[in-house]
């Protein structure tokens, strides 16, 4: 019998990363959408080019525009081959929170195992549907609850009330966007959070703060 017989492999722990974006038809003007998807391309090649052992990043995606839906399932962010998105519809973000409340408590995509989420919304408008409920819903899950929480408002419109509501913090930062770059900013600091926790031993722990976006340069 060989030693390496008696050596048992634990596998990474999921590091889960669940993303709302808003996709309605605002979001086809000057530039956004265009901006968003390569945002997010870069930032799940970040991912993918991760290997800390102990974690294993998985990303989620949920879309809101005319519909809320799934637009990527909870996968492993080194097997991900990115969709881009299109802007068309009203704002649904009440039936995106109830997506993604039913997404974290879902124990067989997301075990018990996994490390405290992180959950990011980005909007550039104001909801279309009823969202209060759903958001108290999404916050009184256990996992949600604990979850680390970033949120963007893209151009003028967005609602930041809405926004700071999902912190659920009042000292929490809603980061805003005024143009198209600035979303990839901040995109980079979502992916440098991320990976800082998938490099930590522990990665339950988040301890970095936030940094102006205006003064955030290439990672």
């Amino acid at each position: 019998m060989s030693l390496l017989d008696h050596i048992t492999i634990t596998p990474a722990r999921p590091l889960p990363v669940i993303l709302m974006a808003d996709i309605s038809g605002s979001m086809a003007a000057d530039g956004k959408i265009d901006a968003l998807n390569s945002a997010i391309a870069e930032m799940l090649d970040a991912f993918a080019e991760e290997d800390a052992g102990r974690t294993e990043i998985q990303v989620a995606v949920v879309t809101f525009g005319g519909v809320a839906r799934l637009h990527v399932p909870l996968t492993r962010a080194k097997d991900l081959s990115w969709a881009p998105m299109r802007a068309s519809g009203q704002t649904p973000m009440g039936a995106a929170l109830e997506l993604v409340a039913s997404l974290l408590e879902d124990r067989n995509s997301l075990p018990h195992r996994a490390y405290r989420p992180t959950v990011v919304l980005v909007s550039d408008g104001i909801p279309t549907d009823e969202w209060r409920t759903p958001l108290r819903g999404l916050l009184s899950s256990e996992r949600a609850a604990k979850a680390q929480r970033f949120a963007l408002g893209v151009g003028a419109d967005a609602d930041r009330d809405v926004l700071q509501a999902f912190l659920d913090n009042p000292t929490g930062r809603v980061f805003a966007a005024h143009e198209a770059r600035e979303i990839a900013k901040f995109f980079q600091w979502v992916t440098v959070t991320v990976t800082h926790r998938s490099r930590s031993v522990q990665p339950n722990r988040v301890d970095i703060d936030p940094l102006e976006l205006d003064d955030y340069g290439e990672f």
